[in-house]
């Protein structure tokens, strides 16, 4: 999950409807709290001059997730000038069941820009309100159709990864939950090619609350095989939703049993995307709050790991970090890139 615009509850989905139709949703819990971030507390980097010589990099795809306020072409500058080599957007306003059509233009000037500044790979996050495992057939349909718009503007994009929650099977069982997942990914992407493009669907692992599908790897592993020969699909792994989940990543050997586990089910080759986020909640605690990079109780271990082992050098690691105080984007970009040993 990743920290945006204002708190949400575990139950707050409940008061969202559809633009049509009589019905009542019921409460979800999917959703965990999420961290407020400000596009205007973080004092947007556009406004500032734009910098003289290109942003010291490393051999490891390091970025941040990026606002596209006045246009999504403007994420890729704000990407580089952050001092990215890749990044992560939404596509639409992440808590409206309706999308803005993306333009032409914008399009061409966001992969004008990615060129320019070697930005890859892009990284779309999901809309928040997509349920594609529940049991409310109003709710799956909206879901459904919201889901087709998302990969329609990621392919518009050029986009190589579009992240998913699997879901909350809440009024039914898992096993359900999880056929009702596998059948609506499909249905959303009917008719349209993504391998030729190269765009991978990813599946998030979550932080573990009642009724979600993901809290484990085992979870995931089991929604990828369903997938495998319907869509090109992978695996995004946050580390806070990890460290909340149960698993232990904060010590050495912690660290060095549950990459094994993850490779076990999961296989490391197949995360494409590590979501890079401290937790302020404890470990097993089951509560999604970010925290900045080495502040909270995953510290910095783990981070200098990932960035370091040689059986991740194909993914990108990517913050959603919360925006504190004004230039907390590019200090936390700059804590990985200085993790990174080459």
């Amino acid at each position: 999950m990743f920290p945006v615009a204002s708190q949400m509850e575990p139950e707050r989905l409940q008061s969202q409807k559809p633009e049509t139709g009589n019905w009542k949703l019921q409460p979800v819990k999917w959703h965990t709290d999420v961290v407020p971030r400000s596009l205007a507390r973080e004092q947007d980097i556009l406004k500032r001059s734009s910098p003289k010589r290109p942003p010291r990099l490393t051999s490891r795809r390091i970025g941040i997730h990026t606002s596209s306020a006045g246009g999504v072409q403007n994420a890729a500058e704000r990407a580089y000038r952050l001092g990215c080599n890749t990044f992560q957007i939404f596509s639409s306003s992440p808590r409206q069941w309706a999308a803005h059509d993306l333009s032409r233009p914008d399009c061409d000037a966001m992969k004008k820009l990615r060129d320019k500044y070697d930005l890859k790979p892009l990284v779309i996050h999901t809309n928040y309100l997509v349920n594609l495992a529940g049991a409310n057939e109003l709710f799956l349909k909206k879901s459904v159709e919201t889901f087709r718009g998302e990969i329609e503007r990621a392919l518009a994009l050029c986009a190589e990864y579009l992240v998913l929650h699997p879901g909350s099977f809440r009024g039914s069982d898992r096993e359900q939950g999880l056929m009702r997942t596998t059948a609506a990914i499909a249905t959303a992407a009917q008719g349209l090619d993504l391998a030729k493009p190269g765009l991978t669907i990813l599946i998030e692992n979550t932080a573990g609350a009642e009724y979600s599908l993901g809290g484990s790897f085992e979870q995931v592993a089991e929604v990828l095989e369903y997938l495998r020969n319907l869509v090109p699909v992978g695996a995004c792994i946050d580390t806070c939703h990890t460290h909340v989940a149960g698993y232990d990543i904060a010590s050495p050997q912690g660290m060095q049993d549950t990459l094994k586990r993850l490779d076990e089910t999961v296989g490391l080759k197949n995360v494409r995307v590590w979501h890079c986020n401290d937790a302020k909640a404890a470990r097993g605690s089951k509560l999604d709050r970010h925290q900045h990079i080495g502040k909270g109780s995953i510290g910095l271990q783990l981070f200098r790991h990932l960035l370091n082992d040689p059986r991740l050098a194909h993914a990108a690691f990517i913050a959603e970090t919360p925006i504190d105080q004004p230039g907390d984007d590019g200090r936390n970009v700059a804590a990985l890139r200085k993790l990174a040993k080459k």
